[in-house]
């Protein structure tokens, strides 16, 4: 009896030690379940702003790797026009500059500093003047390619053709494909000027993901603007 007496009291003492730990544990798990005493309650704000600023870096980065490969095709052409200007052989003809690309040339300067001036609406949250800039923009861009195609058109006039002479050739390959990329990046300007003139108001997550999309584009729009003054440099004052 003394035996069992002593049995029963030890694991009467074990069970009132472990009974606090069990009320522990079951008050941190109804906490968990309820939420109302949780202290690490999730930040949905902060996880949506950090998912923006990856998305509007992504548009970056996407485009900055665009333009790397748009820039080593140029520079590989403009390479080869390079040695073959320089070539011994007695083929290269030296092409007049038509006129009219001094006008082209003012246009697209001027439609770098009307992308900016759009951009710093969008900033303020002006989206009318917004897209009233970046449609003048497009149009800018357009008027460049209009006036690109005059030119050739004068060339042609004077009997000067793709298969001319070598620096006939790079100078229609050089400016078609200058074009032909300016022409993508109307195509993207549409799309932006399509989407301010459907949403008349941005929220918070939605204006952050729009200023990346811009942003983006305007580096290749300021891309193809510098990338047309090194081409017109080397066509018509490298001969």
């Amino acid at each position: 009896m003394n035996n069992r007496g002593i049995i029963v009291a030890v694991n009467t003492k074990t069970s009132e030690r472990k009974s606090p730990e069990r009320n522990m544990s079951q008050q941190s798990t109804s906490g968990g379940k309820g939420g109302g005493n949780n202290p690490r309650q999730p930040n949905n704000g902060g996880n949506h702003q950090t998912a923006n600023t990856l998305s509007s870096e992504r548009y970056r980065i996407g485009m900055m790797v665009g333009i790397a490969a748009v820039l080593m095709m140029f520079v590989g052409l403009s390479s080869a026009y390079i040695v073959r200007a320089l070539s011994p052989r007695k083929d290269w003809v030296s092409i007049a500059m038509p006129s009219i690309l001094w006008g082209s040339s003012a246009l697209i300067f001027i439609s770098s500093i009307t992308f900016e001036t759009a951009r710093n609406y969008l900033l303020i949250k002006r989206l009318t003047e917004y897209s009233r800039w970046l449609l003048i923009t497009a149009w800018l861009g357009i008027a460049f390619i209009g006036m690109q195609l005059w030119a050739w058109r004068q060339l042609a006039g004077q009997g000067i053709y793709l298969s001319s002479n070598p620096h006939s050739s790079f100078f229609y390959l050089l400016t078609a494909l200058h074009a032909l990329h300016l022409l993508g990046g109307i195509i993207g300007l549409g799309y932006l000027l399509i989407n301010a003139l459907k949403e008349k108001t941005l929220n918070d997550e939605v204006y952050r993901g729009r200023v990346g999309v811009v942003d983006a584009a305007r580096l290749y729009w300021h891309f193809l603007t510098i990338l047309w003054v090194a081409l017109f440099v080397l066509l018509f004052f490298w001969k």
